[in-house]
């Protein structure tokens, strides 16, 4: 199991239909509407090994505010690279790119429960738990 720390911020909106992201850089623009979590202790870069023996396998993202969890699973696909140092990004798509975590994921940052949305723009951390189902 990987685990990363980010927090939220006042300008998560997040209401994107197809992906969630969480990032390393330490502010949020009005524009990233599907950002969750800022200030992130982990990129794919950092969990590369780890992703990459697990290739082919589906995977699940807990997503942890305080006492409230929202579950996303979806897939590692063979090509991906993990080799963005920034960002991650769950897509319900099949889109590939240095960014992207995993594919074909069940819940987008629109479904996410949105208890958990007004207390990351309050600045509550998060922390999320991938895991090999």
């Amino acid at each position: 199991m990987i685990v990363i720390k980010a927090r939220g911020h006042p300008n998560i909106k997040a209401t994107h239909r197809t992906t969630i992201e969480v990032t390393k850089d330490n502010y949020l623009t009005g524009r990233g509407d599907c950002i969750l979590g800022i200030d992130a202790d982990k990129s794919l870069k950092d969990m590369k090994e780890f992703l990459d023996q697990n290739k082919k396998r589906e995977i699940k993202v807990d997503l942890v505010v305080e006492n409230l969890v929202e579950s996303i699973k979806g897939y590692l696909d063979p090509r991906l690279t993990f080799l963005d140092e920034k960002d991650i990004v769950i897509r319900k798509s099949s889109y590939i790119c240095d960014r992207t975590l995993m594919i074909h994921a069940s819940k987008s940052a629109a479904e996410i429960n949105r208890k958990i949305i007004r207390k990351l723009r309050e600045g509550k951390e998060m922390t999320l738990r991938i895991s090999v189902i």
